[in-house]
Parts: C-alpha cells; sequence; structure tokens
C-alpha cells in the first residue's frame, strides 16, 4: 500500500499503517498543515472559509468528514458541497469568496485510493513553491488549533450543480440554441462517480437526449476509472446499439473527458482538446498550451488558425502558469482536460461537454468525420512500475545522453523529439512508476517505439 505526498497534494490507499497509507491521521495531519498554511498566509484576516467537495469513492465521506472537522477544529470555516467535481469546487471558491478549496479524490486511480487536492483564493492549484511550504508544517507538526469559542463554522450546500451549469450555459461560446437544435442522443459513462450526477444534469439542460451508462454514485467502478480505450468497451459497443451521436466518458472527478464516435470507435482523449480548441480558435484568433506529453494536433490546429502553440512541463498548475503567461485562449493536457479561461482555469469536463457539443451542433458532420479531419497521430501511453532500489534520476540522465544529438527536452523528465516522432519520459507526481509516452505517424510505429525505449530503460536497470 502507499502514500505519495507531493506538492500537489497527497494521495494514497485507504486503510493500514500510518504514514505508509491515507490513514484518518494522515488525513487530519494534511488538512491540518493546509489550514495552517491558509491562517499564516491570512495573518490581517479574522475568519477564513475552505470550499470542501468529494466524489463518490467508498472513503469519500470518511476522509471528507475527518478534513472538514480538522479545518473547523483550526477556526476555519467550511462550505461543503458534498458529492461533487473537481472543476465545481474550483467554480465555488471565487464565488464563495472563499480562501481555499479541497477535493477529495484521487482522480482515475482505483477504488482504494483517495487523495487531498489543494486550492488557493482563485480556485486553483498551488505551485510548488506554496506546496512544499505545506509538507514542510506537515511534518513539523508546526499547527495550533482553535480554542472552544473560536471555532469555525460548518456549512452545507447542494446547490452548485445548477451553480456550475448555469456558469457553463452562460459562456459566450456555448451555442445553447444550436445545441437543442441539433438533436443530440448521447450515452454517458459516469464510472459510478459525481460525473454521473453532472454529465447528464448539463445535457438535460441542453436538450441533449442521454443514455446513462454507469451513472450510480456509488464509488464501486465498473472498470478501471482512467478513461483509455481499452478499459470502455461497454460504452463503445452501447453507443452503437443505441445509435448514439457519440459517447461521453469522464473520470471519477469529471476533470477529464473522452469521446467515443457514432461507430464505437475512439475519438481519443488526446483529441477532445483539439477539437474544442478548433471550435474556440474558429470564433477567436489566439495562443494556445498543452503539456508536454500532449499531442501535436494542438499544434497543427492552432496554426492552422494563426495562432502560436507552446508545450508547459506535465501538471495542471505548469499548464495554467504558462497559458497566463501566453495569454492563451484555450489549453490543457491530452488526458482529456480542457482548460478554459473564460469559465476558470483548471481542467473542466462539463465546460468540455458544452464546447464540443456547439462544435459539432455548428458543423455538417458526424463525430468520426470530425475526428478524421483532424491531423491523425497516434500515441502510446506505457508505465515501468517503481521499486525503492531504481535511481529514476540516473536512467533520465542516460537516455539523455544516449538521444544528445537529437531534439531533447529536459524541463520535465526528457522528451525527444524526432523528425515524425517523440517519446517523453518522466517519473509520475501521483503513481509509483516512470510513464513512458510517444506518438508517431501509425498506432504501429507509436507501439514499436514505446517497446525500444522500454527495452533500453530495462537494459539501464539491469
Amino acid at each position: 500500500m502507499t502514500l505519495i505526498k507531493s506538492i500537489s497534494g497527497i494521495r494514497g490507499t485507504i486503510g493500514g499503517e500510518i504514514g505508509n497509507n491515507l490513514t484518518p491521521i494522515d488525513a487530519v495531519k494534511f488538512a491540518s498543515a493546509y489550514g495552517s498554511w491558509l491562517i499564516k498566509r491570512n495573518k490581517d484576516k479574522q475568519q477564513l472559509t475552505v470550499v470542501v467537495g468529494r466524489d463518490a469513492r467508498i472513503s469519500g465521506k470518511m476522509i471528507s468528514s475527518l478534513v472538514a472537522n480538522t479545518l473547523v477544529g483550526l477556526g476555519i470555516n467550511v462550505i461543503d458541497l458534498g458529492l461533487s467535481t473537481t472543476p465545481t469546487v474550483e467554480v465555488a471558491v471565487p464565488i464563495e469568496n472563499a480562501d481555499g478549496g479541497i477535493i477529495l479524490t484521487a482522480s482515475h486511480n482505483p477504488k482504494q485510493w483517495n487523495a487531498l487536492k489543494l486550492l488557493n483564493e482563485k480556485g486553483e492549484f498551488l505551485n510548488g513553491a506554496e506546496g512544499q511550504k505545506i509538507l514542510t508544517i506537515a511534518e513539523s507538526d508546526d499547527v495550533s488549533f482553535a480554542d472552544v469559542d473560536n471555532l469555525g463554522t460548518y456549512t452545507k450546500n447542494n446547490e452548485y450543480v445548477k451553480i456550475h451549469i448555469d456558469e457553463v450555459l452562460n459562456l459566450e461560446l456555448v451555442d445553447v440554441d444550436a445545441i437543442k437544435k441539433a438533436k443530440f442522443k448521447v450515452v454517458v459513462d459516469g464510472v459510478n462517480s459525481t460525473g454521473g450526477i453532472f454529465i447528464p444534469a448539463l445535457l438535460d439542460r441542453l436538450g441533449v437526449e442521454c443514455i446513462k451508462l454507469y451513472c450510480e454514485p456509488n464509488g464501486q467502478f465498473p472498470h478501471n476509472p482512467e478513461p483509455l480505450k481499452e478499459h470502455l468497451t461497454d460504452i463503445s459497443e452501447l453507443v452503437v446499439k443505441e445509435k448514439a451521436d457519440f459517447g461521453i466518458v469522464v473520470d471519477p472527478d469529471v476533470d477529464r473527458l473522452a469521446l467515443v464516435s457514432e461507430d464505437g470507435s475512439m475519438f481519443g482523449e488526446e483529441y477532445t482538446l483539439v477539437a474544442c480548441a478548433d471550435y474556440v480558435l474558429s470564433k477567436k484568433t489566439g495562443n494556445t498550451v498543452s503539456n508536454m506529453s500532449s499531442s501535436r494536433a494542438l499544434r497543427d490546429v492552432t496554426q492552422k488558425h494563426g495562432g502560436t502553440y507552446q508545450a508547459s512541463a506535465v501538471g495542471e498548475v505548469n499548464v495554467v502558469e504558462l497559458m497566463k503567461k501566453t495569454n492563451a485562449i484555450i489549453g490543457g493536457e491530452g488526458n482529456g482536460g480542457i482548460i478554459y479561461p473564460a469559465s476558470h482555469y483548471g481542467r473542466d469536463s462539463l465546460v468540455g461537454v458544452a464546447l464540443f457539443l456547439s462544435h459539432l451542433a455548428n458543423l455538417d458532420m458526424s463525430c468520426k468525420e470530425l475526428r478524421d479531419s483532424y491531423p491523425s497521430y497516434f500515441m502510446s501511453k506505457n508505465k515501468i512500475q517503481l521499486t525503492p532500489q531504481i535511481d529514476v534520476d540516473k536512467i533520465l540522465e542516460v537516455m539523455a545522453d544516449k538521444y544528445k544529438n537529437e531534439d531533447v527536452l529536459t524541463i520535465d523528465g526528457v522528451k525527444v523529439n524526432f523528425e515524425t516522432e517523440w517519446v517523453h519520459l518522466r517519473k509520475s507526481n501521483t503513481e509509483p512508476i516512470i510513464r513512458i509516452y510517444t506518438e508517431s505517424t501509425s498506432q504501429d510505429n507509436a507501439d514499436k517505439l514505446a517497446e525500444r525505449i522500454i527495452s533500453e530503460i530495462k537494459e539501464i536497470i539491469k
């Protein structure tokens, strides 16, 4: 079992030993550190507020109660959204004039995992320096709780399904009338988490017929919750059977969006951002950003519309930082994460669904035809499990040296750009693995490049 402490939060498996897993003690300790950091950061403010929300994981209610009551014990007011999504909490923080937010979710990890994702007063993820300060507080136990007359308050707010959807529908480029006229029929796989609440509610407001698959928010994930092709056979079959226009798949906390075309083929999570960016850029010229592990297709589409594309280090906070620096009008990550600043600086599947529906409604083509209209790149996403004996830094150093005559980037692991393909090697922030992503002009070429790189890494490990 595992506990991963990083600048982006704390993530671990439920149960087991304190300090080695996400136990109640660890949840309280980390929530205390976050709350203490907020208090020190806002010395001149008498009363602080934090918004809390969770996905539908089995452990969610327990962890959420521990976190919320820890904050109350520090003298911080808590607004609990209950079953929610990561983007919903991000939207709620500024609306509530809160000083921060915590989402209890382990994103795409299996059901035994949970995590605390931490936000600032803008509803955005903390940067590295801020995250490090919280880790330092957690290790030093530099925490002082409030006395009985100064405890925080606890309030529940169940209105944010409507509030978030209203915010999405009010976006200038979301063409509600066109979507309603198109009379789309869509299958939704909510992986038995909160996407099963929020996405159907959004579709209902847009006049889209919704066929629900795994939309019961009970935390019993019916398949691996990462929205990859090999995990999505059920929705692919149902889209064809129901003669739907396409399928929508989200991860447990609804910040990643994958699409299935009407013939059951994957639109590709890499191409979710490409399609949404294509629509936004067709209405307004501007720049885009994605991370280094994302498809070159976004670069191609951006340049087609006269904009400039740039790549950041992996991690939402890095993408957001570069988007702000370059005034990007849309960006995100190739894992299906859409970041649309007109809404907020966070990956948001509700925004992604609304933009994609607007795009499709304004075109006289099917979902598959739209996918086929984009440059064809093929990715292979692999990983190598790490053990304490493996020196990851040495592996990356050796691989960078091996390919030093190519175009090599080392701002985030090692990325080697070849003429028609690339490979990106990096240590995961959320799992004890090395990620190996490759992209080429055919699936066979991408797979072969990945196999070659993996064999070279294994030679180094020997």
